[in-house]
Formats: structure tokens, C-alpha cells, sequence
């Protein structure tokens, strides 16, 4: 990508709509605004202006903004058309800009990378917004918006505040070795042990987040006719898995998708448990039971309020008995068929999924995971080795650096070129 060059692109959803933005950057912004709309508002505020070619034809009348570089969102210079939204209105204001004006249409998601480039944005930061752009459930929204808000950067930037300060005193014992200038043992393990437990409490957290984004599994097992694909219907509003009285019915693992409680979740409902010798509904419950041994959450249904499970029951397992429209005067039942009890499972499915993300903390990505694991095994290094005594302080050093260099990867500091294509690969052409 040639440096400093101007491009624009639409910046808003292509298609018609009441309102489409056209988004320039660079250096030329401001003046290629200046020459099709004539006088500019001042830098943040807005103004209504004609918009024109270079044979002075008029496009369109549009609400103009302009930002200053090192206060945009890409952090160069950014002028922004608030145009009527039909797609002529929009094919006419991009062909004078790439025509008479020889801007060039942006790439996908090149926006953010040069805020990215321009230290606007770190790397978490630009996943935030990739994140916050797919978000389809509350929680989802929530956890990007925060990592979108630098909430990650935060966190590193005090762990590496630590790690400075241990390195500090690692290299004051190394400079001055034949001097007496003190044991700094005691303060160096305990700036490397506050990260250690910060990054240990972030691991231990980090799946279920990420969860969030991918979206929970929460199985239904049962007995055959318990009553799971009846129920799977009632969750969903709708018919999206065959019902009859034929046991057996289901024999394979049958996916809904829905957000229960503002988190995504795949339901997934399984082939009928029992003994059969029938070669096809055997291969179903078994890949029914190894989905649900992997699922974030069981819902377990008994064949009655008196029955017991037909599986072992494991912690965090939901419990409940299918078919109670036929055992009135039980608790403890749901029915799909009359919605007895639905309400009362939806709201216990989310307190259990709410339950798991309770943990504090803000990564969320696999790669998040990886850089942390890794700073996290050096800082384990360096510590067994000050408690051990009669330590080389060259090598405390070098593991405290191999930290460092772990946490500067996840927030994009060194490292992340190879990253850069996969991660702007999903963004639309105006971000």
C-alpha cells in the first residue's frame, strides 16, 4: 500500500438507504473535499453543502464534516459526505472523486489499519471493532465494545509497567555487580508475581469469554420420546425438528441457533437414548452422546417426575423430567407441547451461562490466550529461579524480556504482520 495516498469509500451499508456517508483520508482529504463542496465547516462541525464535479454539475446536497489529523478515526486528515442514499446519488459522488480527482477506493478494513498504523488503535482494539461489527447478541455487544475501548491495552500496559520495573532493578545488579547496592530479590519476584497472578486470573477466564463470541452449546439428552425435539421447537418458535410418536425419530444431532439471555447459543438435540441394534440410530447415539459431553451445558430429561436420569448426572447438569402437560400436579417438569416450564428453563439456562463468564477479565480471542500462556511460562521461569537463590541475573533478565515480548504481540506492538491480512480479511470495504 503506497504511503500517504488518499482513498475513500463508502462508509455506510451499500444499497439504498435515507442516508449514506463517504469517508476520505489522507493528505489530499480536505482539499479534494474543499474542491467538490466548496467552503469547509470547521474541523467537527457540520455543514449543509452542494456537491459538485469538476464541470461544476451538481451531484447531490450533503451534510459535510471534517476531521484534523491526530484527532480522526484513521488519524490523517478525514472528510466525511452525509449524501442522499440512492445508488446513483452514491455512483456519481465516487466517480468524481476516483475520476476527477484521482482518489483511490479503499480496501477492505484499511480505515482501521492505518489507525492501526497511525497508533490510533491497537491490534486488540481493531479486533473489537471486527468483533463489534459481528455481534449478534447482547453479550457479544458488550464484550467487544470493551475490548474496542482499549480495555485489554489497559491491562497489558500495567503488567508491562510491572515488568519494566523488575527489569530496572535486574540490570541495576547486573551494572553494578562488584558494587554493594543492595538485594533487590525481594522486590524484583514481587513486581513478576503481581503479573504472574494477573495473567493467571485472565487465562483461567479467557475460554468462557471466548465462548461468548463463538456462542455456547447446551445439549438436550433424553430417553427416546422424552420430549427434546418437542421442546427444541417450543425454544425456537418454530418447527425445526421432526415430532412424532415413533421412537427413534431423531438420529442425528439436530443445530439450532438463538440467543437465550443475550448470549448466542446452539441448541443442540440428540438421538433418543436406548439399547438397539440398529445400525444407523446406534451411530446417532453415540455422536449425540460425544456432542453433549463437549457442550458447555446438559439439559437432562427423565421420562418422568419419578424416573431417574438415563445418564450419569455431572455438575452444572440441569435436570428435568419431559412430557409434564401428562404428570400434573409435579414440579420440577417442562413441556414443550403446552410450554409448561419453558420460561422457567430459559431463565436457568442463562443464570448457568452467566455463571461461567462471571470471571472478571477482558481477552477473548485464542490468540489472546496464546500470547498470555507464553508470558506467562517465562515469568514462571525467571520466578523459580530468583526462589531458588544464587541466580544468574543475565537470564532473569532475558526471561522477564521474553515476557515483555509476549504481551507487546497481543496488543500488536511486534510481530502481528502475518496477523494483519486474516483480521482485515472480514471487514467491510468503508471500516
Amino acid at each position: 500500500m503506497p504511503e500517504m495516498e488518499t482513498i475513500f469509500a463508502l462508509a455506510s451499508a451499500r444499497g439504498k438507504s435515507g442516508v449514506a456517508v463517504i469517508r476520505l483520508s489522507g493528505p489530499r482529504a480536505h482539499d479534494v473535499a474543499r474542491a467538490v463542496v466548496g467552503t469547509l465547516p470547521p474541523p467537527r462541525q457540520t455543514a449543509l453543502r452542494a456537491l459538485r464535479n469538476r464541470a461544476g454539475e451538481r451531484l447531490d446536497s450533503a451534510l459535510v464534516v471534517t476531521f484534523a489529523s491526530g484527532a480522526s478515526f484513521t488519524g490523517e486528515d478525514v472528510a466525511e459526505f452525509f449524501i442522499h442514499g440512492s445508488l446513483a446519488s452514491i455512483a456519481a459522488v465516487e466517480s468524481c472523486l476516483a475520476q476527477d480527482h484521482g482518489l483511490r477506493l479503499a480496501e477492505p478494513g484499511e480505515f482501521t489499519r492505518r489507525a492501526l498504523e497511525n497508533g490510533v488503535m491497537d491490534l486488540t482494539q481493531v479486533e473489537g471493532l471486527g468483533d463489534l461489527l459481528e455481534a449478534e447478541t447482547e453479550s457479544q455487544r458488550r464484550q467487544a465494545l470493551r475490548v474496542l475501548e482499549g480495555a485489554i491495552g489497559k491491562l497489558v500496559g500495567g503488567w508491562r509497567a510491572h515488568l519494566l520495573k523488575a527489569a530496572a532493578l535486574v540490570e541495576v545488579s547486573i551494572d553494578f555487580v562488584e558494587e554493594d547496592v543492595g538485594n533487590f530479590d525481594a522486590q524484583i519476584l514481587a513486581e513478576l508475581q503481581a503479573v504472574a497472578t494477573g495473567l493467571g486470573n485472565e487465562i483461567a477466564g479467557q475460554g468462557a469469554r471466548e465462548r461468548v463470541q463463538t456462542g455456547f452449546e447446551v445439549a438436550l439428552v433424553g430417553s427416546v420420546n422424552a420430549g427434546k425435539s418437542t421442546l427444541l421447537n417450543a425454544l425456537a418458535g418454530r418447527e425445526a425438528a421432526i415430532t412424532s410418536e415413533i421412537a427413534g425419530t431423531t438420529r442425528d444431532v439436530i443445530e439450532l441457533r438463538m440467543d437465550i439471555g443475550g448470549y448466542a447459543v446452539t441448541l443442540l438435540d440428540t438421538a433418543g437414548l436406548r439399547e438397539t441394534e440398529e445400525v444407523i440410530e446406534s451411530i446417532g447415539i453415540a455422536r449425540g452422546q460425544t456432542r453433549a459431553r463437549a457442550a458447555d451445558l446438559r439439559i437432562i430429561l427423565c421420562d418422568g417426575p419419578d424416573t431417574p436420569p438415563p445418564v450419569a448426572v455431572a455438575p452444572g447438569d440441569i435436570v428435568l423430567f419431559g412430557k409434564a402437560d401428562l404428570h400434573p400436579g409435579h414440579s420440577g417438569g417442562v413441556s414443550g407441547l403446552t410450554g409448561q416450564g419453558v420460561d422457567a428453563l430459559l431463565a436457568q439456562i442463562e443464570a448457568a451461562l452467566s455463571v461461567k463468564v462471571a470471571r472478571d477479565g477482558v481477552t477473548v480471542r485464542r490468540r489472546h490466550l496464546q500470547a498470555m500462556q507464553q508470558a506467562n511460562a517465562a515469568l514462571t521461569e525467571a520466578i523459580e529461579k530468583l526462589c531458588a537463590g544464587a541466580y544468574i541475573p543475565e537470564l532473569v533478565a532475558a526471561d522477564i524480556r521474553q515476557a515483555m515480548t509476549a504481551l507487546d504481540s497481543l496488543i500488536g506492538k511486534i510481530d502481528v504482520e502475518d496477523l494483519l491480512g486474516d483480521i482485515f480479511s472480514s471487514f467491510c470495504i468503508g471500516k
